[in-house]
């Protein structure tokens, strides 16, 4: 029987805390109840409710009524964009139409603002150095237009690189301008503070920290409150922001996650930042071998290339024993080279030669050793088939 592939892929998502398992299955057996519900069963489920949204509000350093509950990040990032813009459109304001975002935003970003681009909003995208981080200068110099919102990600998907969004709310702050911060994959990994950074929306989900698919969540700063319309209408809940029966095994799930992450935020980030410069220590047995992206970045994102080897031909060659990625999970359908490592300045060539690990809570220094040791081995087999010369660095 063959072992259980090695795990390095948490960036597309996590596997779920037995902990969090076992919080959630009360609310899916015996305590149904519908928290909006008046009689007994929806009386007995509120206050879970409550303390689910004060433990996830926890995690970044908001108040609770500062949580609207999402289905995941996507529909978080869609509510604060779409929800922004709808504002606008219904104060009439036909000055602050523009967008900005970077390059190298989540497609549920990108994907949402070129659709507002269809109701007279111009997107306007911001560069990367070559080392994955956001041109501050062409921001600052693009907020001098009239800009309805600023949605920049805080943590790379693919390389990890942290963006200082502290600087870009006080000079979105400065101007009146919504500043959306994506932390999808921040947070639970290292801290947040969104009172401090001054953010006015921030998102964030479940399944990227240890809790179940299906759920996220949507910061919305209390004072000076954004202006949002809901995109989704009913019965009013999450105030107003987004109607629909709460899946409140799925909320307490996530509370539950976020209370473990950010129980031993600093010592998790310690131990998964060794276990990165282990695994990069260990891949330079395939050199010539490079690193995507620069520090600061997450501690547990590690983005290399290997000269020539296709990085779709090292997952197949090492599927069923490591599990990675050739790019973001969300848009792997595509043929298309990674448009992140392109905004880098990455050649088609060094794009495609390009893997992400990604490392997790549960990952073992074994797993780190086992896993470069199968993918050194791969890299060599691959090689040894290409014809004399082939293998070239690439910058």
């Amino acid at each position: 029987m063959s072992a259980t592939p090695i795990y390095l892929d948490y960036n597309a998502t996590t596997p779920i805390d037995p902990a969090v398992l076992e919080a959630m299955l009360p609310y899916l057996r015996d305590r149904f109840g519908n928290p909006s519900s008046q009689h007994a069963y929806g009386q007995a489920v509120r206050g879970a409710l409550a303390q689910a949204r004060t433990d996830v509000a926890d995690l970044i350093g908001a108040r609770s009524d500062e949580i609207v509950f999402t289905s995941g990040g996507t529909e978080s990032t869609n509510a604060a964009l779409k929800g922004a813009a709808i504002a606008a459109l219904d104060r009439g304001e036909s000055a602050r139409r523009q967008i900005i975002v970077s390059r190298i935003e989540h497609p549920a970003t990108l994907a949402t603002a070129q659709a507002l681009a269809r109701f007279g909003f111009r997107v306007r995208p911001i560069g990367v150095d070559a080392h994955g981080f956001i041109d501050l200068g062409e921001l600052a110099e693009a907020v001098r237009e009239p800009t309805l919102l600023v949605s920049i990600m805080h943590a790379n998907n693919e390389t990890g690189a942290l963006t200082d969004v502290a600087a870009i709310a006080a000079e979105c702050n400065a101007r009146g301008i919504v500043f959306h911060a994506d932390a999808a994959q921040s947070a639970g990994k290292i801290p947040i503070d969104v009172a401090r950074s001054g953010v006015a929306l921030l998102s964030f989900s479940a399944h990227k920290l240890g809790g179940p698919k299906g759920v996220g969540a949507l910061y919305v700063r209390r004072r000076p409150r954004p202006a949002l319309q809901p995109l989704q209408f009913g019965g009013g809940q999450e105030g107003g922001l987004r109607s629909g029966t709460l899946a409140l095994h799925q909320a307490v799930g996530f509370a539950t996650a976020c209370a473990i992450a950010g129980a031993d935020l600093a010592a998790a980030a310690d131990r998964q930042r060794k276990l990165r410069e282990r695994l990069w220590q260990a891949l330079q047995e395939a050199a010539p071998v490079w690193r995507n992206g620069g520090e600061p970045a997450l501690p547990a994102v590690l983005n290399v290339g290997f000269a020539g080897i296709e990085g779709e031909s090292l997952l197949l060659e090492v599927d069923g024993r490591v599990a990675l990625s050739s790019g973001s999970a969300c848009h792997s359908v595509s043929a298309e080279p990674s448009y992140v490592l392109r905004a880098l300045g990455r050649s088609d060539a060094a794009i495609q030669a390009s893997v992400r690990l990604s490392i997790g809570r549960a990952t073992t220094e074994s797993e780190i050793d086992r896993a470069a040791d199968i993918l050194v081995r791969a890299v060599r087999r691959l090689r040894a088939a290409l014809p004399p010369g082939a293998i070239e660095r690439i910058a």
